[in-house]
């Protein structure tokens, strides 16, 4: 700015009517050469969009190329990864297009104004009113009066490329999470146990009501199980308890607090979960089986491993621990990343655990052991187990059938096999003809 008001008023003190015209021109030169700020900022944040879609489309190739593998898709995944490219390569060259209007439009306006200076230089210095000195001074201060607007303006471009990253990550940022503490949210005091689902119902957005009027109890330390079909809303059920999914209404209560009153961070941290799905970091098993407890000691952390039955294959590896587990687990069969998870749990040590399909991908005998294993960590804690295999259910205190919308049997074993309903017929179909149903109770 400095230069800019100085080069003007040198040009004033040489001769003020060309000074004003040369001024006068400026602010056309600044809007005409600025006009496409907007449009190179829409073209960056379709540049920013088409970067995203294409590191997702490199990220599930290389998270799923076993998948890619098996099905010998490879060519397939490579024509999307020519179309991802190509639509990347026309947002860049679109954005390339204006910055070279632009840098073009500024280096035009430049060299008119110089054009216009001499002109009009050339007139007065005829007309015996601008000496040639004062010319020559005039037209060299040109190039110092355009040179600030040339900064300023490469400053814009930046900017506009800058402010469509920035604005990306300002959106990202004001994400609000679906659930939230409330106003008066305190912190849930180390709770007993005691669940209640009171007239409990539950719908995704999209669709019905998942769960409807549900009312069911469990007593601290006790360990239920949840059966029924594929979608009849078990995970659901057990997912409102850690507030993954807020309830439509009823309300649900540990030791007769409704969760809602506690924050979410205090309530989670009462409860553990070993997820269907494990989800591993690409580190090492040191650090994928702490994240449990991170304050753990290296003796918590081998403790935790033995009574998940993994002990034996980390002793066994070279960099034991701190062997790396590969992105998501890659490495590991699918029964030794849900062993890891397991161990999470056991570092943990909650008073609440929820167990979805924890053993689905374990073999017989290893599901055995920790089946052992998770007997012994449920002692004294309340546990739900949602298992599609009635085998890692039947010892369970009080089984829930889940159905359409809800609970439609409950009780043990015996019980439920006595009454010869929906679960009857569920260990029928598992372990055949109906002389075999009560077979490894």
């Amino acid at each position: 700015m400095i230069t800019f008001f100085g080069a003007m008023i040198l040009m004033v003190l040489i001769h003020v009517e060309l000074a004003i015209v040369i001024c006068a021109i400026a602010p056309a030169i600044i809007w005409f050469t600025t006009r496409y700020g907007r449009r190179m900022e829409t073209a960056w944040q379709r540049i920013l969009n088409s970067v995203g879609d294409f590191n997702t489309r490199i990220e599930d190739n290389i998270g799923g190329i076993r998948v890619v593998q098996a099905f010998t898709n490879e060519d397939h995944e490579r024509r999307l990864f020519e179309i991802e490219n190509e639509a990347y390569r026309k947002a860049k060259l679109g954005a390339y297009k204006y910055l070279a209007v632009s840098a073009s439009s500024l280096y035009l306006s430049s060299r008119s104004v110089q054009i216009v200076a001499m002109v009009l230089g050339s007139y007065f210095v005829i007309q015996g009113e601008l000496s040639n000195g004062g010319f020559v001074g005039f037209v060299l201060l040109i190039g110092v009066f355009t040179r600030p607007i040339e900064k300023v303006i490469a400053v814009l471009e930046s900017y506009t490329n800058g402010i469509a990253g920035f604005r990306r990550y300002l959106d990202f940022l004001a994400t609000e999470p679906d659930i939230q503490d409330g106003p008066d949210a305190k912190e849930m005091p180390f709770p007993k146990g005691r669940i209640r689902y009171e007239n409990v119902s539950f719908g995704y957005a999209d669709k019905g009501l998942v769960l409807n009027n549900v009312n069911l109890e469990i007593e601290p330390g006790e360990n239920v199980a949840f059966v029924g079909t594929s979608g009849a809303g078990k995970t659901t059920l057990c997912s409102l308890l850690p507030r993954f999914y807020e309830v439509t209404s009823g309300r649900i209560t540990i030791d007769g607090m409704d969760i809602r009153e506690a924050t979410v961070q205090s309530l989670r941290r009462h409860i553990g979960i070993v997820q269907q799905d494990t989800f591993l970091f690409g580190s090492t098993f040191r650090e994928n089986i702490a994240y449990g407890n991170l304050s753990a000691s290296e003796d918590e952390i081998i403790e935790a491993t033995k009574r998940a039955h993994l002990w034996d294959l980390i002793e066994g590896l070279p960099d034991g621990l701190d062997t790396l587990v590969g992105e998501r687990g890659l490495r590991m069969s699918g029964g030794q990343r849900q062993r890891v998870s397991i161990a999470r749990i056991f570092l943990k040590n909650p008073p609440i655990v929820i167990f979805d399909e924890a053993t689905s991908s374990l073999d017989t005998e290893t599901e055995k052991e920790i089946q052992i294993s998770l007997s012994e960590l449920a002692k004294g804690r309340t546990t739900l187990t949602i298992s599609h295999r009635l085998s890692a259910v039947r010892r369970a205190d009080k089984i829930f059938v889940v159905g359409q919308q809800g609970i439609i049997e409950q009780g043990n074993h015996l019980e439920l096999i006595e009454r010869k309903g929906f679960y009857y017929k569920l260990n029928s179909t598992q372990f055949g003809s109906p002389e075999n149903v009560m077979v490894g109770f």
